[in-house]
């Protein structure tokens, strides 16, 4: 089995969202290691050393046994300009695993666009490496049926930034923007406008 992963944001010298990121690996211990104590993720992250100036991506694998792996480096935000629809209906990623040939295999289908939106059965999901919100002219909505329910996601939800709803592929047209979220990346940091897009084949 690979190890899971749980991906954190540090800011200004701190990390940002803990508590879901420490709620969502206490969710995946039970699931797949019952019974196993749950790693705490303040102590693995306190040694750490992040100048305040900078934003930092910290990349920490864990199984059963407990943290695997700590590991940081500076982060940017890639630049995406442009999305394809990609349809993949058997596709699972519920718990964030270190396995993901599945979804580099649907990245790598998304042609002269910038990044894929996986669809399933119909419905939008994520892309390759974020969730996904689109903005409606009034307010943003996010597809109610994500493959991985995310950080950044959970926590706009409960504070009324996002609103849920399933969202077809034919609807695709009828938003202005899309926003990629994710831990590294907050609402309205990485985003492109709606454009026609084709499927990929």
């Amino acid at each position: 089995m690979y190890p899971f992963v749980e991906t954190i944001r540090i800011e200004q010298g701190r990390p940002l969202h803990l508590m879901y990121h420490q709620q969502r690996m206490a969710v995946t211990m039970a699931r797949f290691f019952p019974g196993a104590t749950v790693p705490v993720l303040a102590d693995a992250l306190s040694p750490l050393v992040c100048p305040a100036d900078k934003t930092w991506k910290v990349h920490v694998e864990y199984d059963g046994t407990g943290i695997l792996l700590v590991r940081t480096e500076e982060y940017h935000i890639r630049t995406i300009r442009s999305l394809r629809l990609v349809c993949c209906n058997d596709i699972t990623y519920a718990y964030k695993s270190a396995d993901r040939r599945r979804l580099a295999a649907l990245a790598a289908l998304r042609g002269d666009a910038d990044e894929v939106v996986i669809v399933r059965n119909g419905l939008l999901t994520d892309t390759s490496y974020s969730n996904i919100a689109l903005f409606d002219g009034q307010r943003w909505v996010t597809p109610r049926r994500p493959l991985l329910r995310g950080t950044m996601r959970q926590s706009l939800l409960d504070t009324g930034q996002l609103v849920e709803r399933d969202i077809r592929d034919d609807e695709w047209g009828q938003y202005e923007k899309v926003s990629l979220i994710n831990a590294m990346m907050p609402l309205g940091r990485c985003m492109c406008e709606v454009t026609p897009t084709l499927f990929a084949v």
